[in-house]
């Protein structure tokens, strides 16, 4: 494959980048816009990312591996611990690992936290500084921002080979970071089929979709306790070849029965809103019409409970 490149492309390169930062810093906006297509769900509430999502860019002079993480933060639970250590176990195994700084908010102890986690990465990972949500900071708030980014990667010893502002809503620079990072991976061979874009399984995408509908809207309490589980998924049978409808049958788990009532809504208002709109993403994630049939869990109090922590798939 790579003989067949034009020669001024130069070598092939194919590697591994790792997103982090804290919740809510862009990181899955960020990996959807680099992709061009929407492999991550995201969301205004925090810790919305729970797995580690990799996001496939593929281009003529290299393919470039995005490992989406969940946002580092101070743990509450047995699920927030093990989230942290699944970030940190990714941090080990990539090439680049670009920390997102939002420029909407100033760099605080948490930032700082997770930098000085970073300065402790063996020193053959290279280490970049991306400052997200441009759209939403003024020039002189990102020139500001920049400035405090540096300060931070001076005084914890983290050589940033580039500190580079984006914006992932607007487009801004979004590929002047995808030649960056391509540039600093080692030449290799693709690692993914052309058009794969990324390597997680339908079912654990199309629980995400549903869960990322169920999330909106929510109150602030809620979000953390849902979690979602793909039962059975296949073609109907008594269908048409050119005619297809995929039917999916899937639990939403909650922590408390008032959380139940809060997601089913006024006579199920709120349930059938959360299936229209995951239903409309997943069909369109996959091609084909979807015959969606959700159902409403209590796992009283799953995030602090190992067994059901593995059967939820944590």
């Amino acid at each position: 494959m790579a003989n067949l490149r034009p020669h001024e492309l130069g070598p092939f390169k194919s590697g591994f980048v790792s997103f982090v930062g804290r919740p809510n810093a862009g990181k899955s906006t960020l990996t959807n816009a680099l992709v061009g297509s929407k492999v991550v769900i995201t969301s205004d509430k925090p810790q919305t990312t729970r797995t580690v999502v990799r996001g496939i860019v593929h281009r003529e002079d290299g393919q470039l591996i995005l490992v989406d993480t969940p946002g580092l933060h101070r743990p509450r639970t047995l699920l927030g611990e093990r989230l942290n250590d699944l970030v940190e176990a990714t941090w080990t195994e990539v090439d680049v690992v670009a920390m997102c700084f939002p420029a909407n908010e100033k760099v605080g102890p948490g930032d700082k936290h997770i930098a000085g986690n970073l300065a402790k990465l063996k020193k053959g990972i290279t280490k970049v500084a991306v400052i997200t949500k441009t759209d939403l900071a003024s020039p002189e708030r990102i020139a500001e921002h920049l400035l405090d980014v540096t300060a931070l990667g001076a005084e914890l010893d983290i050589d940033w080979v580039e500190i580079i502002p984006v914006s992932s809503v607007a487009g801004d620079q979004i590929g002047l970071l995808a030649d960056l990072l391509m540039g600093m991976l080692p030449e290799g061979m693709p690692l993914y089929p052309e058009g794969d874009l990324t390597d997680a399984p339908e079912e654990i995408l199309i629980a995400e979709f549903i869960r990322e509908a169920a999330l909106d809207g929510v109150r602030d309490e809620l979000p953390h306790s849902i979690a979602v589980t793909v039962e059975e998924m296949g073609l109907r049978e008594d269908r048409p070849e050119d005619k297809p409808l995929m039917e999916i049958h899937a639990n939403l788990y909650v922590e408390r029965d008032s959380q139940k009532g809060i997601l089913i809504g006024h006579k199920g208002s709120r349930l059938k809103e959360v299936g229209k709109r995951a239903r409309l993403q997943i069909a369109d994630f996959l091609g084909m019409p979807v015959f969606l049939d959700l159902h409403i869990k209590v796992a009283k109090d799953w995030q602090r409970d190992p067994r059901q922590l593995r059967k939820l798939g944590f």
